[in-house]
């Protein structure tokens, strides 16, 4: 019984006949066309591509940058953007699917807290020489910006390869410097020294300083590698925010890092 829709059933009444061409088939004019055509972009896709990610992170330190700026202005909401900011790290970093809108309110936090840290290092004056840190600000914003540029060039160029071994090695220093930092904040809360930093002082403190910032472009590195692996692998666009909020992560960090550096250097 023949087919009733006229396109199948053309179809199908043509395609058996001697003689009679399957208009069922494109022709040779119309294949070489759609071989000549361009292959479908990434974007078209729904793939990840290098603009993803530097929008999404343009965006989302675009939010740290609108945080910094209440936080300046409102340093009381110091501890509001740093225990928001942690837990709201902590959500987005164990989320198995990127969420725009928590990472958008991890970044206004966290930049919140910046602006209120940075403004009261900005004004403070240092007790044993009475120097103001007044440009301390500026200065650890070129030197985060130094790190990142150098970190990019490093991966870049290929003096440093991520391999397994780079990567276990950058995980058990960090899980060190956890540890570090864990102890030093008890010491802080419970111990009896009045300094700012606790065990972060003189020597040890730079060394640990200099350590933390090294860790830190290491750590770029690694998001830089997860971007170019996401790209190359043509993983979905979406995740072009969880490179978003990994480079936030890191870049928020190194910059703390930088600050509390060149504290501890222009306080000695």
């Amino acid at each position: 019984m023949q087919s009733s829709n006229p396109v199948f059933g053309r179809s199908a009444a043509f395609s058996g006949r001697p003689g009679v061409r399957d208009v069922s088939a494109p022709s040779a004019e119309r294949l070489e066309e759609m071989y000549a055509a361009p292959s479908a972009t990434p974007t078209q896709t729904g793939r990840m591509t290098y603009d993803d990610v530097v929008m999404r992170t343009g965006a989302t330190l675009g939010v740290v940058l609108v945080g910094a700026v209440i936080g300046w202005n409102v340093p009381g909401l110091f501890y509001v953007g740093l225990i928001g900011g942690l837990i709201l790290g902590l959500v987005n970093a164990f989320k198995k699917e990127p969420s725009p809108p928590l990472i958008l309110t991890y970044a206004l936090l966290t930049g919140t807290f910046l602006g209120a840290i940075s403004g009261i290092l900005e004004g403070a004056t240092i007790s044993a020489g009475g120097s103001p840190l007044n440009g301390i600000v500026a200065q650890s914003v070129i030197g985060t910006l130094g790190v990142f540029a150098v970190s990019l060039f490093m991966y870049r160029s290929g003096r440093v390869r991520v391999t397994p071994k780079f990567q276990r090695g950058a995980m058990i220093a960090m899980g060190g410097y956890l540890v570090f930092v864990i102890a030093n904040l008890f010491f802080q809360i419970f111990g009896s020294s009045d300094s700012a930093f606790g065990f972060r002082t003189g020597w040890f403190g730079i060394a640990i300083g200099l350590f933390a910032i090294t860790l830190a472009a290491v750590f770029l590195i690694l998001d830089f590698d997860f971007i170019d692996k996401g790209v190359k692998e043509g993983i979905p666009a979406k995740y072009a925010w969880t490179a978003a909020f990994g480079l936030t992560v890191t870049l928020v960090w190194l910059y703390i890092e930088m600050l509390r550096l060149l504290a501890i250097l222009r306080g000695e």
